[in-house]
């Protein structure tokens, strides 16, 4: 054998002894298949699913994924639409709620190579192939609580939720906590219904993510008792509370989860803000593990710090907060982040 075919030989062996280090090649973008699973609000909620959903035809559009979702009608569709996506072979499966921890991670620890995220939940102690979605929405909900105190004429604002669990009261915690700060700095007395800081059992909840007229009856409540500021954390029961809050026309709307300025813009005209959770981009960000192979079990914490989370600009109400107040917005923003302003 001649000495130049003896070094393409030894060149092409120590080649494939590297690339056997190396391990198998990160899959490539357009092999990828993510896979959404929604919680029963449907995936145009105009909250947590849309936007959950919108990571995913992100990534579709800028790295060139494909995505497909399902619909969960009701609890008992979780477990069905997870093992249709694990029979499918998705490269990555994404469910949306606190709702469906239970079965994502019986799902998970039955099919240990496929990999999961789920939004608005974390696992304690976090399962090696999921990756938790998690948000400090007090902080967001904290600048929206002091925004209403200083836009309410009646000192009454209001807030209910669709269920008493950690991703919906984190909302109404924050939102109450941000009001007692304004009363404190400004020496005034905004009273928040529907939310005790001491006692959560005296919260107002609809019991319910999907039936618009609980949220109607709501808002009307809150209005009677004089709350001019409403913060529903209901998915789409909140939109029956918004349409409830335009016909009245004496209050104002703060969303959740997105801007509802621009994914409810029949509402525009009272929507003060939003306390947003910017699933897309940490949607995005686990996709983006797959691809380059990097993903790992744990979780990804959306906070004002790293742009998880944050209130919507004021846009058509843009005129009631002044910029005194647009001043100490930022400033409370800073102290939040730095540590200043301690949450409970």
């Amino acid at each position: 054998m001649s000495k130049k075919i003896l070094f393409v030989f030894a060149f092409l062996m120590i080649g494939s002894l590297v690339l056997a280090a190396c391990g198998p090649a990160a899959p490539k973008a357009e092999e990828v298949l993510v896979c959404q699973i929604t919680d029963t609000g449907g995936i145009d909620d105009k909250s947590f699913n849309a936007t959950a959903w919108k990571g995913i035809q992100d990534a579709m559009d800028d790295l060139g994924i494909e995505g497909k979702y399902l619909e969960s009608q009701e609890v008992a569709d979780y477990e069905k639409n997870l093992n249709a996506f694990i029979e499918e072979g998705c490269d990555l499966v994404i469910t949306v709620g606190f709702l469906i921890g239970d079965a994502t991670a019986a799902s998970a620890e039955a099919n240990p190579d496929r990999k999961f995220s789920i939004i608005d939940f974390a696992y304690d102690p976090p399962i090696s192939n999921v990756v938790g979605q998690i948000f400090q929405t007090d902080e967001a909900g904290f600048l929206a609580g002091y925004a209403a105190a200083a836009v309410t004429k009646t000192g009454k604002v209001g807030t209910f939720g669709g269920l008493p669990i950690p991703t919906v009261t984190i909302f109404m915690k924050g939102f109450v906590e941000g009001v007692d700060y304004y009363n404190a700095a400004k020496g005034t007395n905004v009273v928040v219904l529907g939310y005790d800081l001491e006692d959560e059992t005296k919260g107002l909840f609809s019991m319910d993510f999907d039936d618009q007229q609980k949220g109607r009856e709501l808002a009307v409540s809150l209005m009677d008792e004089g709350a001019d500021v409403i913060m529903p954390v209901a998915g789409p029961v909140g939109l029956g509370a918004a349409a409830a809050i335009q016909e009245r026309g004496n209050a104002y709307l703060i969303g959740v989860d997105s801007d509802w300025f621009l994914t409810a813009p029949e509402y525009g005209a009272i929507t003060l803000t939003s306390v947003m959770k910017m699933m897309d981009a940490t949607t995005v960000q686990v996709i983006e593990s797959v691809i380059d192979d990097t993903f790992a079990g744990g979780n990804v914490v959306g906070t004002l710090e790293n742009g998880g989370v944050d209130i919507a600009p004021f846009h058509d109400l843009d005129h009631l907060i002044t910029a005194e107040v647009k001043a100490e917005l930022e400033q409370i923003k800073a102290d939040i982040i730095s540590g200043a302003i301690k949450l409970k």
